[in-house]
């Protein structure tokens, strides 16, 4: 059976819990890292040397990084929905990935959730929190006009694509930060809402994480 070890509140471990819901997988949960600890035990790091969730252990294949885990997924049990045979196919939601790690990542979860939500008011700069609200606000504008024509990043289904990208989405509207109409975005976001394992994944209560840049 497979183990993903990581809390719940974790955005990068969501992202990994959401697709194995997509999938229908049965795994074993284990809760680890924040109050959970685990990450510094001998065990653990045997398994990810750089002691971070998530971690996903399928027989003795060991994989970490969330997006390696993503894909790992996908290729093992997503063939024809979530993993495609044809590169050109793949390299399409690869590039939705990446661009969702390089660029809206440290946008919003670094530079907003973890510079205002996750920052003791009295030590949050201010300048740098706007500069990165508007860096956030730029990244969507781009997944807003991707997603004019089509329900979805790759098409017109939920693929591998949609999983980084839309695990911000809940985050992001729950803030009490700025949210400019953007209506395909929007649309995209509801659409992501009426599944189950997104509402069961993704959108967990996250107040624990209020001023909070211990763990």
């Amino acid at each position: 059976m497979l183990t993903i070890w990581g809390r719940r509140s974790s955005f990068n471990v969501q992202k990994v819990l959401w697709l194995a819901g997509e999938l229908g997988l049965d795994y074993e949960h284990v809760l680890a890292g924040g109050q959970f600890g685990l990450l510094d035990t001998a065990e653990f790091r045997a398994m990810n040397p750089h002691g971070k969730v998530p971690l996903l252990r399928d027989g003795a294949t060991v994989v970490w990084e969330s997006h390696a885990i993503l894909r790992y997924l996908a290729a093992r049990d997503g063939a024809g929905r979530f993993w495609a045979d044809d590169p050109a196919q793949r390299a399409g939601a690869d590039g939705w990935m990446d661009w969702a790690q390089t660029a809206l990542q440290p946008a919003f979860l670094t530079g907003v959730f973890w510079g205002y939500y996750r920052t003791p008011e009295a030590q949050r700069d201010t300048a740098a929190i706007e500069r990165a609200i508007a860096a956030t606000h730029a990244c969507l504008r781009q997944l807003d006009r991707a997603l004019a024509d089509r329900p979805y990043l790759c098409g017109e289904s939920l693929g591998l694509a949609d999983i980084p990208a839309g695990t911000t989405l809940y985050r992001y509207f729950e803030l009490d930060i700025p949210h400019p109409p953007m209506p395909h975005l929007q649309a995209w976001y509801e659409r992501l809402q009426a599944r189950p394992a997104y509402r069961e994944h993704v959108m967990v209560p996250f107040g624990e994480l209020r001023g909070r840049l211990d763990f």
